[in-house]
């Protein structure tokens, strides 16, 4: 055999022998630590399929590769605001609750269920078994984070009582109209109706008990507000617009540096100056501490600002129709 066909083909024995022996040390740990029968879980694993659509897709996030002109237009979209409204007007009274629960204003929980899954139209066609196998054994820059994320789902399929090769959602494992990966289904899905389960994909009053449930155990404050924009934004601020997505500034500061806001906020509160790259040009806003917990479900100013956005074009398209 050619050196020209060796190389590969040694590359590829290679890769399946890390493979096995990362799936091998993986089984020996849930054995260990959660009590499992090794040969049960090496057949659960062995069905579990590759996906390279996967890995292609995980390689490209909308948050990276577009600009916030682009990536707007695909959430402030009269599909996703009519679908905020109706969403709404179905789910009010479980709203109104997960307000009185958790404090989250009803327009925040709503635009994050648009986004994630257009109220639950695309919760993802991925088995969660061969999303999170294919990442957790075929992708080394995440797989520490996806292997936790199998762990997770497996204890998640015992605890709930579900076939492990059922569940789907999304290419990075995550699942329902909320889209919560396994370790936030277990820690953070909420059952609101009291039926003895936490049903993400076909209960709205779980799902929006869940959506409510995890941003106030991330710190949502209620009734306060979220981002305002900014103008005045030069060269000379760039120190400040590194500061990062966690607000570590005051608005104080900001405002002090020649930062210009259209609102009379408390000058001690925490913030962040960030940029939107547009077509044409930039967009500069002040993130407060409730933008930074909307980060929290996915760490990009460009998503958290379009959950924001679209909220208050449900908000106002509701107003309009009282």
């Amino acid at each position: 055999m050619s050196k020209k066909f060796l190389f590969p083909l040694l590359v590829c024995l290679l890769s399946s022998a890390v493979q096995a022996n990362d799936q091998s040390s993986f089984i020996d740990k849930m054995v260990k630590e959660h009590g499992y029968d090794a040969d049960s879980l090496r057949k659960v694993l062995q069905n579990a399929e590759k996906k390279q659509s996967i890995l292609d897709a995980i390689s490209r996030p909308a948050e990276k590769r577009l600009n916030w002109t682009a990536y707007r237009k695909i959430f402030l979209i009269p599909k996703r605001i009519e679908g905020g409204v109706k969403f709404y007007n179905e789910n009010k009274a479980a709203l109104d609750e997960a307000y009185q629960k958790f404090g989250v204003a009803p327009e925040i929980i709503t635009a994050i269920i648009g986004v994630e899954t257009l109220y639950g139209q695309r919760t993802g066609g991925y088995r969660v078994l061969d999303a999170l196998s294919t990442l957790s054994f075929h992708y080394p820059p995440r797989s520490k984070f996806f292997t936790g994320e199998l762990e997770n789902f497996l204890l998640l399929c015992r605890e709930e009582n579900m076939d492990p090769t059922q569940p789907t959602g999304s290419y990075a494992g995550a699942m329902g109209k909320p889209q919560f990966i396994p370790s936030s289904y277990r820690h953070y899905s909420y059952d609101m109706d009291n039926d003895g389960k936490r049903d993400i994909w076909n209960n709205n009053v779980d799902v929006i008990g869940s959506v409510g449930n995890y941003f106030k155990r991330h710190g949502w404050r209620r009734d306060q507000a979220v981002t305002f924009q900014a103008s005045g934004v030069t060269e000379k601020h760039n120190e400040l617009l590194d500061a990062g997505l966690k607000p570590s500034l005051t608005v104080a500061q900001v405002l002090d540096a020649g930062v210009s806001i259209d609102a009379d906020i408390n000058r001690a509160m925490k913030t962040n100056l960030m940029t939107f790259e547009l077509d044409n040009g930039e967009e500069h806003w002040l993130g407060l501490h409730n933008f930074y917990v909307i980060t929290r479900y996915n760490h990009s100013h460009m998503y958290a600002m379009a959950v924001y956005q679209l909220s208050q074009e449900i908000k106002k398209a509701l107003q309009q129709q009282s």
